[in-house]
């Protein structure tokens, strides 16, 4: 692949990563308010509290993300690590 088909993809044009962003949050939105229309069948209390699924799953991202953060401090090597 040549450099100027790499760098003319549709990822590379800051508009089109802003419209992705947007859609993301639209549907994240709609999936968070969907919860009003259908009925749960709970096993524990907590998960009838609105929104609980959207939350529970944001909460864990988060905490993975910061998990992986806190685990790059002890198992990141050089650049040259292998040579």
């Amino acid at each position: 692949m040549d450099k100027k088909t790499a760098e003319n993809t549709w990822f590379d044009k800051p508009e089109n990563v802003r419209k992705i962003i947007w859609a993301l949050g639209i549907v994240c939105a709609a999936l968070f308010l969907a919860d009003f229309f259908y009925h749960k069948h709970a096993h524990f209390a907590v998960e009838n509290v609105f929104g609980f699924y959207a939350l529970y799953g944001f909460i864990m991202c988060v905490l993975l993300v910061l998990a992986a953060k806190l685990m790059r401090v002890f198992l990141m090597r050089d650049e040259d690590y292998y040579d």
